[in-house]
């Protein structure tokens, strides 16, 4: 017999319950874009394979569009604008397609605008064809293109919804299959406890899904990005606490004998207050039995290794041993350098071990690292290997740590004890905005190193183009070699390849040798030398051999050298940022004024911030507004979508809100078992895994 309702004879609904009763099967229904396979392959290509992701794959909000007169170089921004003329050309790199390049125009001027990895959208771009474009503004070399859609020329088709679309499914059609499946929205369960949305005064899931279609679009945006935001927060701080809870490390004696003596006779200048504190929160994390897992990051030289080698020092003198991992040669070789500058040989005795490293000296180093002879070791990957054996690993500094994998940072972890892990002291070179480092590093404490040491010379930086100024800025260089001084020369950043820029640094050093440095004696350095000749280079340099050193980005941190008190960049408009900010840190270090000279576009955003700031944070800033995370963690160019929904650094104050309510519900429900964090916990599994522990893509 067919269940009744209560009091009647009839049968209950198909669908009991109130109508806006959650129904999620509803949105894992598979997708028929009903448009042939074409459509269906451009779906699979968008990730739309289910009624709940069409219904996630939001619009570009038209609002939002600038005109291209209103366009600063550096700018990711969305503009409509009607094709004029569009061509293909063959790309020489390997595996690459075809690029297509078009020229595009709106009411206020025209530009080129670059697509990249898609030949066939020349035959469906048409001259006349007025294109929705998303993607980053470059000043003269154009527009590069993230995100595309056609768009219509009357005034109802201006203020429909247009969406990211792709070849075989067009934004019309994404929008029709919008209209045929919205109502499915209401199906969707809502994973925020209702006290939590009424206090934000947030709609409901569903509700925000229609809204971010059909409605108030930015309204919708900002529920689903809160969302978003939260779950990524839960999932940070349930790690952090997990770890925490999971892992034993080996406990710290108090600060002795070996730090007291180094900080009073053996280190060459007296600690910042900045580096006081920093040693004094490693000392209170390294006391206690869970292990340290602190960023260290700081102002270009305000002394990170040195708060670094405290916490090695302070593992030596508990009885244990430390290691530094650094993810190149070149840059383990100058940390090394760098630790014998600060530590005399006679104090600990410490090794350097890369995959360079010559057989029999390799042998040693494992002989007395095995036997606990060995206290210290600096090294890149080859630290991970399975014949790397440690008698005690206590304390771990990784350096540059986003350029490791989990499981490299993990075997990294299991080169301590049995049962144990090491305390660990990440190192970035970067100052992070606040929004990166709760969305990349919010499951790590923060320190931060503001405070310069003492004698620290301002940098005066320029940003030249013209001959007449690159004729000046080689008289400048002269004028500081004949002083005495020296100078670093780095070359243009051609492509994401250190071959090719070797070859660049190469090219340049040769044209300078035989042009305007043939009278003094210059030096190269990069990435692709052999390990002795990298290291001959730096020393003659180092050393007072050299006067001018040409060089590939290897010299962004680590080489200290007081004398050199110029710098000149080329192309400098093709870094980013933090990276020159990093690169012209290297002069400033002595007693005389430098300068810094870089050449590119003078309209250029990202070099006029470097003429007007000195300040890394502030920098680092500048760089998130004008590039965006995507860009600046590297997940654009990868194709990888950090967020579907929220919008960083524009959506800062949501993500404040959220870290602050993720804390709230663990600090109440650690767990996530009472009634009203079911759905929660569920989301976070669906989003990051059963146990959201993995971090998210970096």
């Amino acid at each position: 017999m067919a269940p009744t309702a209560f009091a009647t004879t009839d049968p209950l609904p198909e669908e009991p319950g109130p109508a806006r009763y959650p129904r999620p099967s509803r949105l894992e229904a598979p997708l028929d874009p009903k448009a042939g396979e074409k459509a269906a392959e451009g779906a699979k290509r968008l990730g739309l394979h289910t009624i709940g992701d069409l219904l996630e794959h939001l619009p570009r909000d038209r609002r939002a569009a600038r005109t291209l007169a209103e366009l600063q170089p550096d700018e990711v921004a969305t503009v409509v604008v009607e094709v004029r003329s569009i061509t293909s050309r063959p790309v020489r790199r390997r595996g690459m397609k075809p690029l297509v390049e078009a020229v595009v125009a709106d009411d206020t001027g025209r530009m080129k605008a670059t697509f990249f990895n898609q030949p066939w959208l020349q035959n469906r771009y048409k001259p006349g064809t007025r294109l929705l474009l998303t993607g980053k503004y470059q000043g003269h070399r154009g527009f590069r293109v993230n995100e595309h859609a056609p768009t219509g020329e009357d005034v109802g088709a201006e203020e429909m919804a247009t969406y990211p679309a792709t070849d075989g499914l067009t934004s019309a059609q994404i929008t029709t299959l919008v209209h045929e499946h919205y109502r499915e929205a209401k199906r969707a369960p809502d994973p925020l406890p209702a006290r939590l949305r009424v206090r934000e005064r947030l709609p409901d899931r569903g509700g925000a899904l229609i809204a971010a279609h059909l409605g108030d679009q930015e309204a919708g945006r900002k529920r689903l990005a809160f969302d978003e935001l939260l779950l990524l927060q839960l999932a940070l701080l349930r790690r952090r606490a997990r770890r925490r809870e999971g892992a034993r490390a080996d406990p710290l004696q108090p600060p002795g004998e070996l730090t007291a003596r180094w900080l009073k006779d053996s280190l060459p200048f007296a600690p910042t207050g900045d580096q006081r504190s920093a040693m004094a929160e490693l000392d209170a994390d390294m006391a206690e039995d869970r292990p340290m897992q602190r960023l260290l990051m700081g102002e270009v030289g305000s002394g990170k290794t040195v708060v670094a080698l405290y916490a090695m020092l302070r593992a030596v003198e508990s009885g244990g041993q430390a290691a530094l991992m650094a993810p190149t040669e070149t840059l383990a070789e100058q940390h090394f350098a760098t630790l014998q500058d600060l530590m005399p040989g006679e104090l600990v005795q410490a090794a350097l071990l890369t995959g360079s490293t010559p057989g029999g000296r390799r042998t040693d180093i494992l002989n007395k690292l095995g036997s606990g002879e060995l206290k210290l070791l600096v090294g890149t990957h080859a630290l991970i290997e399975d014949a790397v054996e440690f008698d005690r690993l206590a304390v771990a500094v990784v350096d540059e740590q986003h350029r490791f994998g989990v499981k490299q940072r993990r075997a990294l972890d299991r080169k301590a004890p049995t049962g144990l892990s090491p305390h660990v002291l990440h190192m970035t070179a970067t100052p992070i905005p606040r929004t990166l480092q709760l969305t990349n590093y919010g499951d790590l404490d923060v320190t931060v190193l503001r405070e310069l040491p003492a004698g620290r010379r301002p940098i005066t930086t320029y940003a030249a183009g013209t001959e007449r100024e690159r004729s000046r800025a080689y008289e400048r260089i002269r004028e500081e070699l004949d002083a005495g001084r020296q100078a670093f020369v780095v070359c243009p950043l051609v492509e994401e390849s250190e071959a090719l820029q070797a070859r660049a640094a190469t090219a340049e050093y040769e044209r300078l040798k035989g042009g305007e440095l043939k009278d003094y004696r210059v030096v190269l350095l990069h990435g692709q030398m052999r390990p002795r000749e990298k290291q001959e280079a730096m020393a003659a340099f180092a050393e007072g051999g050299a006067d001018v050193l040409v060089a590939t980005t290897v010299i962004e941190v680590g080489i200290d050298v007081p004398n050199a008190t110029v710098m000149l960049v080329e192309d400098a408009d093709r870094y980013g940022i933090s990276q020159l900010h990093q690169l012209r840190g290297r002069i400033g270090r002595g007693k005389h004024e430098s300068v810094c000279l870089l050449f590119g576009p003078k309209e250029s955003r990202r070099l006029q911030a470097l003429q007007q700031h000195h300040d890394g944070f502030r920098l680092a800033e500048i760089d998130l507004e004008l590039r965006g995370e995507g860009e600046m963690i590297g997940v654009r160019q990868s194709g990888i979508q950090l967020y579907r929904f929220a919008r960083l650094p524009e959506d800062a104050e949501l993500l404040e809100r959220a870290r602050h309510h993720a804390r709230a519900i663990l600090d109440a429900d650690p767990r996530l078992q009472q009634p009203e964090h079911v759905l929660l916990e569920d989301a976070i599994v669906r989003t990051y895994g059963a146990d959201a522990l993995e971090p998210i893509p970096a």
